[in-house]
């Protein structure tokens, strides 16, 4: 999370793409007003005077279009002045233009868009067509100034190709963000692309070593977090942070619930910003509660792991999708999260009380004289 309050404005849930494991968007639905704009950020204001990182979601939220960003965010900006106020977009860029583009660039709004490796295995889960049409997209931001990162999903199939999804990674010069494809509440289209935890460990301790064995040409967001995290002793992302209270989502109608990835969904809906709902109020709602259920499992199941302060028990939506919403387990990633985390602690350990002694950490050697986990500490500090 950008700051540690974060709310996530859904335009619309519709998307003109196809991913075969996608569990967030819908092929039809409505389209915020900037009414619901205007309502969410005075409840926003109500709330707290925090700095803020506004992030509009999907769905794909291009779909607004030009006129919807050039009203919407000099109206939250002035609305929400004088705290700092942080934007962010996700989208697959296909209907990013000259005009968005100059809109997004003029309220430095980075976005995040989607491609999961070559054209072949990209298209092969997003759709024929997808990659050049995100391509195209990312040309025109690059032209008017616009920050883009690569969210890369790996899949059960596609992580059989991680070799090539790292090449090209390092052969365009993407900074790599990745997820594994996950099971979904909503229903199971997504089950038979969800990437198995104990294989998820395994490749995130792989692009562990290759992001040393190519530290300046490759950066993995992932494992900086996940670095991080062990040092300052608490989670860096809403993964791995308690972000109940911190973070909110707001569907398109201006329903309010406690992340994106239960916008839509009757049962999670915690109020409406056009009531302006206290802090009081929204803890009230049983969605809110559950949640807060969650946690106090997670520190009685989790009490005795070395990693419970920056893990929290991972992503809540995460645990509770297997079971349909009840609470039955922490996020089946545990397994690897505890296998990376070891990792990096295990890792981090021996180069503190190796042989090399403070000399090599504090120049960051690791295994073999190689790049260790303080080369990455050092090159994350001076970013």
């Amino acid at each position: 999370m950008k700051t540690p309050f974060h709310v996530m404005l859904i335009p619309t849930l519709r998307c003109p793409a196809r991913c075969a494991y996608c569990w967030s968007s819908e092929h039809q639905g409505p389209m915020m007003d900037l009414e619901t704009v205007r309502a969410a950020t005075d409840w926003i204001a109500s709330l707290n005077d925090d700095p803020v990182t506004i992030t509009f979601h999907g769905g794909e939220p291009l779909l607004a279009g030009p006129e919807f960003y050039e009203a919407a965010l000099p109206m939250i900006e002035e609305k929400l002045a004088p705290r700092t106020v942080a934007f962010a977009m996700q989208s697959n860029l296909w209907l990013l233009d000259d005009r968005l583009a100059t809109v997004l660039a003029t309220h430095n709004v980075p976005i995040g868009t989607s491609i999961d490796g070559p054209p072949a295995l990209n298209d092969a889960q997003r759709g024929t067509g997808y990659f050049e049409r995100t391509r195209g997209g990312m040309e025109i931001a690059a032209r008017h100034g616009v920050r883009v990162s690569v969210i890369c999903t790996f899949t059960a199939e596609s992580v059989k190709e991680r070799d090539a999804i790292v090449r090209f990674f390092l052969e365009n010069g993407y900074v790599m963000k990745l997820h594994p494809a996950l099971p979904s509440l909503r229903d199971g289209r997504p089950d038979a692309y969800a990437l198995p935890p104990e294989e998820y460990g395994e490749l995130l301790v792989y692009l562990l070593d290759q992001y040393l064995a190519h530290l300046g040409r490759l950066r993995v967001m992932n494992i900086d977090d996940l670095v991080k995290s062990v040092f300052v002793r608490r989670g860096t992302v809403c993964t791995f942070a308690d972000c109940l209270g911190s973070t909110y989502a707001v569907g398109p109608d201006g329903g309010i619930y406690p992340c994106y990835r239960f916008v839509g969904m009757d049962e999670w809906r915690m109020g409406d910003v056009r009531d302006a709902p206290t802090r009081a109020e929204l803890e009230a709602t049983p969605a809110w509660q559950r949640l807060a259920a969650f946690r106090e499992y997670v520190d009685e199941h989790c009490k005795g792991c070395r990693h419970i302060r920056y893990c929290r028990g991972g992503c809540p939506y995460n645990a509770l999708a297997p079971t349909g919403g009840e609470i039955a387990g922490v996020d089946p990633h545990c397994v690897a999260y505890k296998r990376i985390y070891d990792e990096i602690a295990d890792r981090l350990n021996a180069e503190m009380f190796g042989e090399g002694g403070m000399e090599a950490m504090l120049a960051g050697r690791g295994r073999g004289g190689r790049p260790g986990i303080m080369a990455l500490m050092q090159r994350m500090v001076s970013r």
